[in-house]
């Protein structure tokens, strides 16, 4: 693929994943008060919706790679944006709990054929030699899916009410997504092959891949990544109260993170453009440094008092966590690919499906269970901190066993 159609391609994908990020995982927290409110429900109630949806996107991950990895990914992708269409548009006639969680335990099967995760395994798969670019490159508009549907979704629930505006999200999915994928993924590579009697059917792991997946390198990458996904999901969903504790007053609480979407993007612009002047294999160890380089300086703004000095501090770490994380998705993104496997990439980070759900799931409330009234979250930094220098030295292991056979 060359030329019109590669960039027709990525940029096709680019603005699915717009959609289908801002559409589902942004559009929850937006819900939150009206579905409680309509249903005479609690909060700790409508949260088990999301977790059980993070919990089938990682259960189906596994099963979705193996299809992309079969050279199903066409098939798989527009299915999944049916899917979203369909649980996005019954989400507007939920009357009852029961159908609340139904409707959100089929968008986390949708989640794991159109997020991330299969998308970087296609990328991978069509453009073997540049698939790192092009998840850059994938990954801009991506990035603004919570600063594009956010206020997006909250006006359309201020005119049409939560349920026509679920409505409109439905008809994106079915009217945008479902099109760029089915027209597209055309053509998909060749699928990948295994030995041992792997059926077209069957999503069973054969001998090549299960003796992969026990290799120290994929054990390293695979603890990289949870580890810095734990991390990653645990700090936004306490960044306005960390914040508040640092003494940045309402409105910038509330600006910072709203920003967060903005330097994921700058941090991957910075990436697009200047990482052809580092080895790849640096980049990819003083990128993830990024994050723990930024909870050092929260840890140290409180000792500066509330004076310009903590302040300064404080925002260094929104700068480098924001931008840090935008780099780190496609770290993270890539890893498998350049220092496992390529040919069965979309198997190997479906088996971290279960995994990254876990970490995704119980960080948040790990760091919400340290902060103590006395210290507040200091425990919890430090643990987040220390994860990450153990994901670090995980990826640098890994680096220094695959690559080193190539060092004369």
């Amino acid at each position: 693929m060359r030329g019109d159609a590669q960039r027709n391609l990525i940029l096709g994908l680019s603005l699915a994943q717009l959609i289908s990020w801002g559409s589902i995982f942004y559009t929850f927290a937006l819900l939150i008060g009206p579905i409680e409110q309509e249903l005479g429900i609690g909060r700790a109630q409508s949260s088990v919706a999301f977790s059980l949806a993070l919990l089938m996107e990682g259960l189906c991950a596994y099963a979705i790679g193996r299809w992309i990895d079969r050279g199903h990914e066409r098939v798989v992708m527009t299915l999944g944006s049916l899917l979203a269409a369909l649980c996005l548009g019954l989400h507007a006639f939920v009357d009852s709990l029961a159908t609340f969680y139904g409707v959100w335990i089929g968008l986390g099967v949708a989640m794991s054929a159109i997020l991330y995760t299969p998308v970087f395994a296609v990328v991978t798969r069509r453009f073997p030699d540049d698939f790192r670019r092009a998840i850059i490159t994938m990954t801009f508009l991506g990035g603004l899916a919570s600063t594009v549907f956010i206020p997006l979704t909250a006006w359309l629930i201020s005119l049409l009410g939560w349920r026509g505006a679920l409505g409109v999200l439905a008809a994106l999915q079915l009217l945008v997504c479902l099109p760029i994928h089915a027209v597209l993924l055309r053509g998909a590579p060749r699928s990948v092959q295994a030995s041992g009697g792997d059926s077209a059917g069957s999503v069973a792991a054969p001998p090549a891949l299960r003796k992969l997946m026990r290799g120290a390198p994929f054990l390293l990458v695979g603890c990289f990544i949870v580890l810095f996904m734990a991390v990653t999901a645990a700090l936004p969903a306490h960044l306005v109260s960390l914040l508040r504790e640092r003494g940045l007053g309402e409105s910038w609480a509330i600006a910072v993170p709203a920003s967060i979407g903005v330097l994921q993007v700058c941090g991957r612009l910075l990436l697009y453009f200047f990482e052809s002047r580092f080895d790849v294999h640096m980049a990819n160890r003083l990128i993830p440094a990024l994050i723990p380089l930024g909870l050092v300086a929260l840890l140290l703004a409180p000792l500066l008092g509330t004076g310009p000095a903590a302040l300064a501090l404080v925002l260094l770490f929104v700068l480098l966590f924001g931008a840090g994380n935008g780099m780190l998705t496609i770290v993270k993104g890539t890893a498998i690919a350049q220092y496992v496997n390529r040919e069965h990439v979309a198997s190997l980070n479906g088996a971290l499906g279960v995994p990254l759900a876990l970490a995704r799931a119980a960080a948040p409330l790990l760091l919400g269970l340290m902060w103590q009234p006395q210290v507040g979250y200091r425990y919890g930094l430090v643990l987040m901190l220390l994860l990450c220098v153990l994901a670090m030295a995980a990826l640098w292991q890994a680096q220094r066993r695959v690559l080193r056979p190539a060092t004369p």
